[in-house]
């Protein structure tokens, strides 16, 4: 990918058990090692969702396990396939249900990543607060974004944490 058009994000996932509809949506770094890719589905923010849209193939993703007693930055991930419908949308047994989503006026999108790395430590959201070279990052300012861009830098300098 030419570097003009190298983009970085930051993704978040919920690494313990949550029931929602009978589904535990539980989904850490560790199983995504274990499944090699997945569908990042599920996400039903539309700021977080025109994020996904915006992803492109070879795209970098910091992963961060959020919902958990130590919130953090655990790994990288990278998207393989970009700009899919997201059919859980549709389906009434899904947790991730919509019934205003139609899959012929689809409102939900999704991405499909692979894992690329487990970092040796997960890195809290409590250090990358107290880090100056980190300030302007957007996990900072709107933390409950679930999809997120990143600069370069920002991600380069985490992944050297």
């Amino acid at each position: 990918m030419p570097k003009s058009q190298e983009q970085f994000w930051l993704i978040k996932a919920e690494p313990e058990t949550r029931i929602v509809k009978d589904v535990d949506v539980k989904f850490s770094i560790d199983d995504l090692q274990e499944q090699k890719t997945t569908l990042w589905e599920g996400v039903r923010n539309y700021e977080a969702r025109n994020n996904l849209k915006q992803m492109k193939v070879g795209d970098l993703c910091l992963y961060y396990h959020s919902n958990c007693k130590v919130p953090g930055i655990v790994g990288v991930a990278r998207v393989i396939q970009q700009s899919l419908v997201d059919h859980s949308a549709f389906d009434e047994a899904h947790p991730y249900y919509d019934p205003k989503s139609k899959p012929d006026n689809p409102r939900w999108f999704t991405v499909q990543v692979e894992f690329v790395r487990k970092f040796e430590r997960l890195i809290p959201l409590k250090e990358l607060q107290k880090d100056p070279k980190l300030k302007d990052m957007v996990l900072l300012k709107k933390s409950r974004l679930s999809v997120q861009p990143t600069t370069k830098d920002e991600f380069e300098y985490i992944c050297s944490l």
